[in-house]
């Protein structure tokens, strides 16, 4: 009742769940942090390295193939489908019954990954022309670039087998709330591609590109074996097609595997495809683009979310709901009052934002005006995307994967439709254009969904509320950049570096100030936590 205090142990298990995905959030986040600092890092050295060359185009196509790989098929079991199942019977049954599942599963995908990629070495030659068919054809190099694009193709090949294994001890260690492991292993990935464009590029081209991707599987690997000997995972070599829990992985990881496969063609028809048509350097300057707009879908989007799918599953296999709606509530509220305003100020600052990161070496200002052009039309897709992943995380706890997937597919066929119609006319942008219109028409169809499912209408009205009174703050902050912005010196490679670090500490400050005028309820709620440490006691 209204006015009542109520207490018992649905609400200590409801605070208990709160205070491990502050935990666990802090420890992706900050995993996810130094990942993606990595990341840029990475992202900077190859565009010195090589620019937006046509040979980076045919490294850029040729690591498509191994990544599709292994995100249908390895992210797919450790994501939706997995996760799920295990908990459930650690929780319920008993501790042999999860490792049986587990080692059952993970030779299972182990030995289908090595399928597809002896399948995808004998077909290189002609994979590689049907995801990028205009590949140098603008500059008369088009045999000589897909040749290299089949070499290094091969050469990556080995990366989806050991990021196969990697990716389920992921998920074996985020089912068991170890998240510090699995957050450090994209690091040592990031590293090793830097490694391989600091150490080998020089003397082996692209290709050292292609074995620093190799190196960087092998340690996204070995940091997380010992997750497995802390657990005591009992390990055993077997491949039971007909396990009752593993066809119940198999059925959840169904759906999913067709939703992986549409995101990831969403992102190749963007990137590869129609880019490859588009001429020489779009496919490097789109995909510099979103490398850059994805860094705050992973820093708030996956790595919220993925801090959170183990309590979603748990809550799911308890059947508390109403606990799972309001966590599910709570992170996506969590994750716009960040990516809102990263998303309008990068699209403010697309210009300055790129000269500062990639402009030097190799990559000169001609490659700087492509790869903004697409940047902020990319941004645009930041909201949706990052809040998808809650979303869609809130359905798969619930043992629906059908639903985000149908979406997914939708969503593709949109990209696809539009792409077509916008690539030839304007180029980068038409495409950019075509992914952002495409991720939002996906997100609101997937929340009204959500919402219905789970009868959680109330919970989408505030949800609603506190949305416009982000949106309101940062289209201040947006209002206010407006202005100052033409104040600040054209953006070169000195000037880059002052104008988004003051810009985006003025912008900030202008976004907090707003919010902290409309009582958004993350800013009142870190201000009442930070009293309380303040507090005497």
């Amino acid at each position: 009742m209204p006015g009542m205090s109520v207490g018992g142990p649905a609400e200590g298990r409801l605070g208990a769940a709160r205070q491990g995905l502050v935990v666990a959030a802090a420890i992706v986040a900050f995993g996810f942090l130094g990942s993606r600092l990595l990341g840029v890092a990475r992202t900077a050295i190859i565009a010195n390295e090589f620019g937006a060359s046509p040979e980076l185009d045919a490294y850029w196509v040729a690591f498509r193939v191994p990544d599709l790989i292994f995100q249908v098929l390895a992210g797919a079991t450790l994501g939706s489908a997995f996760i799920p199942v295990f908990a459930r019977l650690y929780r319920r049954e008993s501790t042999d019954s999860a490792w049986r599942l587990a080692s059952n599963v993970l030779t299972i995908v182990f030995l289908a990954t090595a399928v597809l990629c002896l399948v995808a070495l004998a077909l290189a030659p002609w994979l590689v022309p049907l995801f990028a068919p205009g590949l140098g054809e603008d500059i008369g190099r088009g045999d000589e670039l897909t040749s290299e694009a089949v070499k290094l193709t091969r050469i990556m090949l080995l990366s989806p087998l050991l990021l196969s294994v990697s990716g389920m001890i992921t998920g074996i260690l985020n089912a068991r709330q170890q998240f510090f492991l699995p957050a450090l292993a994209p690091n040592l990935y990031n590293l090793g591609i830097i490694f391989g464009a600091l150490a080998l590029a020089g003397r082996y081209g692209v290709e050292g590109l292609a074995i620093g991707v190799i190196v960087g599987s092998a340690g996204h690997l070995l940091v997380q074996l010992p997750g497995l000997v802390r657990e005591r995972m009992r390990f055993r070599l077997r491949a039971n097609l007909r396990d009752a829990p593993t066809l119940e992985v198999a059925r959840l990881m169904g759906p999913r595997v067709l939703g992986l496969a549409a995101a990831q063609a969403n992102f190749v028809v963007t990137t590869t495809f129609f880019a490859s048509k588009v001429g020489t350097s779009a496919i490097s300057g789109l995909t510099f683009a979103w490398l850059i707009a994805s860094l705050p879908v992973a820093l708030f989007g996956i790595a919220l979310s993925t801090a959170a799918f183990p309590t979603l599953a748990e809550q799911a296999a308890e059947s508390d709901e109403r606990s799972l709606v309001e966590t599910v509530s709570r992170v996506l509220r969590t994750i716009l009052f960040f990516s809102v305003p990263a998303a309008l100020g990068l699209a403010l600052l697309r210009e300055p934002a790129t000269t500062m990161l990639l402009e030097r070496g190799a990559f000169g200002a001609s490659d700087t005006a492509i790869t903004s052009a697409a940047l902020g039309f990319l941004c645009l897709a930041i909201v949706p995307q990052a809040a998808i992943e809650i979303h869609s995380r809130g359905f798969y706890a619930l043992g629906d994967t059908r639903t985000p997937v149908i979406l997914t597919i939708g969503a593709m066929i949109v990209n696809i439709v539009l792409s077509m119609l916008l690539w030839e006319r304007y180029g980068v942008e038409g495409l950019a254009i075509s992914l952002s219109v495409a991720s939002w028409l996906e997100w609101v169809i997937l929340y009204w969904l959500y919402s219905v499912r789970t009868g959680s209408a109330a919970d989408a009205f505030r949800d609603l509320h506190a949305i416009s009174r982000i949106a309101a703050a940062a289209a201040a902050m947006a209002l206010f950049l407006g202005l100052v912005l033409p104040t600040f010196d054209e953006p070169g490679s000195a000037a880059a570096w002052v104008t988004v670090f003051a810009a985006s500490i003025a912008g900030l400050a202008v976004y907090l100030g707003v919010c902290i005028l409309l009582r958004v309820g993350e800013v009142e709620e870190a201000r009442k936590r930070l009293l309380g440490l303040l507090r005497p006691r």
